[in-house]
């Protein structure tokens, strides 16, 4: 099947569909995560210890400022990215940015490996970070091949 059968009948290939809600899902998980750690909220924050509440609860207000970026960035991103936006490239290179700079102040300039319980955070933190540039450079390519208006 070439790549022109594989679109919807507008000229949007499937495969940006299936990426965008994919992109959506995923950076809505860190939305969620985002707003109840920020609210405090109890049920949600009771499955932590409080090594780690302490951790979360001492972020400055800037390194808040940049989560918040990344992940509502990453939100609207995903959002410019199935209603084919060209703006969703620029948009998910700014939410990888701001969360390459939580990660790199919370696992090098903080104790947020200590905090977070080892390898299985660092490993999310890694995670994270492919997704993010795996979306970007998809948003670029579909922007590339005019796909994003």
């Amino acid at each position: 099947m070439s790549e022109d059968q594989a679109a919807t009948t507008d000229g949007t290939p499937k495969h940006l569909w299936v990426i965008g809600i994919l992109a959506l899902l995923w950076n809505s998980m860190g939305a969620y995560d985002y707003l109840m750690t920020q609210t405090q909220n109890e049920g949600y924050m009771s499955n932590f210890t409080p090594e780690q509440l302490e951790f979360f609860y001492g972020f400055p207000t800037w390194l808040v400022a940049f989560w918040a970026l990344a992940v509502w960035g990453g939100v609207l991103a995903a959002v410019l990215l199935l209603l084919r936006k060209k703006l969703a490239v620029a948009v998910f290179l700014g939410s990888f940015l701001c969360m390459t700079v939580t990660a790199i102040r919370n696992y090098g300039f903080a104790d947020g490996m200590e905090a977070m319980g080892g390898g299985v955070s660092l490993f999310m933190a890694v995670l994270i970070f492919i997704f993010a540039l795996l979306l970007w450079v998809y948003a670029r390519a579909m922007a590339n091949k005019g796909v994003l208006r």
